[in-house]
């Protein structure tokens, strides 16, 4: 028997309250300790003699830690339980974004920023399989939409922190970017000890939801493992070679490729206005403040209607546009909003699109799935940095890098439009199974 549509809202309410602002805070973290080095290059690069070309491999080497671990730590995590496993990637993570502040020169600064993404890796497809085992499917475009509102967030908050803290330049001797990596590392070791002391793993274990609260939430998700396994039940190898996952891999590396391709390098964008460092990270930080407002609006949108594709196309093809009107409007105070255009798109990509892989994928094939798409993905973290700085050193000009990302973002959507019909999946709104999917979506 369904339940009463109070009952269940208020328990959805309740979970959320008890799960999101503590697994929200911890991302923010992870990505201000993972994105502060776009304000810190501001002086950091000079400091240390770094181009365009070195910064940008530095930045990006960070993706390739990640994306070597990313599929062993979500599987550990799988077994052991999201509280432990993730206590320990804040704290690895916290200690290794401290240690950049004593980078003295290329070569530890490749090796820290790789150590710091292996100490990472599996935190975000942790908290997105974690996800899994308490909210139904209905809910997670929203639920997605509020966990990336840490990342325009974090961005946002880490340009203005981080550019108030470069002015600390020779307090006890040390530089303005050594202090912004000391500084920013203390909270992901301190809520490393809050997550053991609070995160509960499943919603078996939790004292503060009522015991027919339990019941029907554990009935629920059980009855969605059971109708998609009915359909199909996929190993853990199955999945990792299932041509929806790669699918939505070539989507998640593009998209990313252009997202880091932007915000690794927003801060000396926007320096090209001629502002000073505080004012041009405060500037840096409005794209991102953009990028939230669509987030929860695709995030609402698509669990309405309710849709995936045709959102994610549409964000994507959005983020190009802006990408484009940014590089044909050059150092102008224009091109900000068309940096912000650009975000917005890139950033109502991801409630769209990280439901789908849950459609198709339970259990630990979930867990592997989910985390081989990040994994690849995230290998754009790596490319796109890499490439913008590149091309900047090349040119002598951020506008080429700006066409490459703009291709990039129109890329994901395209692949977006076919995926269905490679899959041999028809195309259309598909009502009741809600199998809304490249590969089986509406």
């Amino acid at each position: 028997m369904d339940a009463p549509k109070a009952f269940e809202t208020a328990i959805i309410k309740k979970i959320c309250w008890r799960i999101l602002p503590l697994v929200l805070v911890a991302y923010c973290v992870a990505y201000v300790d993972r994105a502060n080095i776009a304000v810190a290059a501001l002086t950091m690069n000079k400091d240390l003699g770094f181009s365009a070309f070195t910064y940008g491999l530095g930045a990006g080497i960070f993706f390739l830690g990640y994306v070597l671990f990313e599929v062993p730590s979500n599987l550990i995590l799988e077994r052991v339980g999201a509280r432990l496993w993730i206590a320990r990637i804040m704290f690895t993570w916290g200690i290794l974004s401290a240690a950049c502040a004593f980078i003295a020169g290329p070569k530890s600064f490749f090796v820290l920023r790789f150590l710091l993404g292996v100490a990472e890796a599996g935190f975000f497809p942790g908290i997105v399989l974690y996800f899994t085992y308490w909210f139904p499917d209905r809910y997670r475009g929203r639920i997605i939409a509020a966990l990336f509102l840490a990342v325009p967030g974090a961005n946002a908050l880490s340009n203005v922190v981080s550019g108030a803290i470069l002015e600390m330049n020779g307090v006890l001797g040390l530089r303005g970017w050594q202090w912004v990596f000391l500084i920013e590392a203390t909270p992901a070791v301190i809520l490393s000890f809050v997550v053991l002391r609070v995160m509960v793993d499943r919603p078996s274990l939790a004292g503060w939801l009522a015991a027919d609260e339990r019941q029907w939430l554990e009935r629920e998700l059980a009855g969605e493992r059971d109708r998609l396994e009915a359909r199909e039940r996929l190993t853990l190898g199955k999945a990792l070679m299932d041509p929806r996952v790669i699918n939505l891999s070539i989507i998640w590396v593009l998209t990313v490729t252009a997202g880091y391709g932007a915000s690794f390098f927003m801060p000396q964008i926007v320096k090209g206005l001629g502002l000073s460092n505080l004012m041009t990270s405060v500037a840096s930080a409005i794209p991102f403040l953009v990028g939230m407002i669509a987030l929860l609006v695709w995030g609402w949108s698509s669990d309405r209607r309710p849709e995936r594709r045709w959102h994610l196309i549409s964000a994507s093809v959005m983020g190009s546009i802006g990408f484009v009107a940014a590089g044909l409007l050059g150092t102008s105070f224009w091109s900000l909003a068309a940096m912000s255009l650009a975000l917005a798109g890139i950033y109502g990509v991801r409630p769209a699109f990280w439901p789908l892989p849950s459609i198709f994928l339970s259990g630990t094939a979930a867990a592997g799935g989910i985390a081989l798409i990040n994994s690849i993905g995230n290998l754009g973290g790596y490319v796109g940095p890499f490439i913008v700085g590149w091309i900047k050193d090349s040119t002598n000009s951020f506008e080429i890098a700006l066409y490459f990302l703009a291709a990039c973002s129109l890329a994901s959507g395209a692949v977006a439009f076919f995926a269905n019909r490679a899959c041999g999946v028809p195309i259309g709104r598909l009502r009741g199974a809600r199998r809304d999917a490249l590969s089986g979506v509406k």
